[in-house]
């Protein structure tokens, strides 16, 4: 099936949909952004991009589809690569792993935006020192 006619069937009525306050959210896997475009969705193109936090809460998964396979293998449609060197690395192998080689270069900017934000959410809370000093001690009373 085209992928036109896949996304006329599903960008009304899918599982995946979500309104909210007047938007449309998507929340299908491959869906960089999360919204209910045609250009992001997972499902009706036939090349995308799904980055996903890695195993372990460790780096990231990059996840692309393949579109040499046949549709009765579903188990081996996906490409699934673990980046877990930081964020710039990890934007470095994806780079050169996906847009180089031409594979959707316009989620570019999208899937690097996704990737530096589970690399931020994935840094540990920065505990700070409690404050002491004449101005934050309690004096005790006699």
């Amino acid at each position: 099936m085209s992928d036109d006619l896949t996304w006329l069937l599903v960008k009304n009525r899918s599982s995946f949909l979500v309104k909210r306050k007047g938007v449309e959210f998507n929340s299908e896997p491959n869906n960089l952004t999360n919204l209910n475009s045609f250009k992001y969705s997972g499902l009706a193109n036939k090349k995308a991009i799904g980055i996903t936090p890695g195993p372990n809460n460790r780096g990231v998964t990059v996840v692309a589809k393949k579109t040499n396979i046949a549709s009765y293998k579903p188990a081996k449609k996906f490409n699934r690569v673990t980046l877990t060197k930081g964020v710039r690395r990890s934007a470095k192998s994806f780079t050169s792993l996906l847009t180089k080689s031409h594979y959707r270069p316009d989620l570019r900017k999208a899937a690097l935006a996704r990737i530096s934000a589970i690399y931020q959410s994935q840094k540990p809370i920065k505990v700070h020192a409690k404050k002491t000093g004449r101005r934050h001690t309690k004096k005790p009373k006699n």
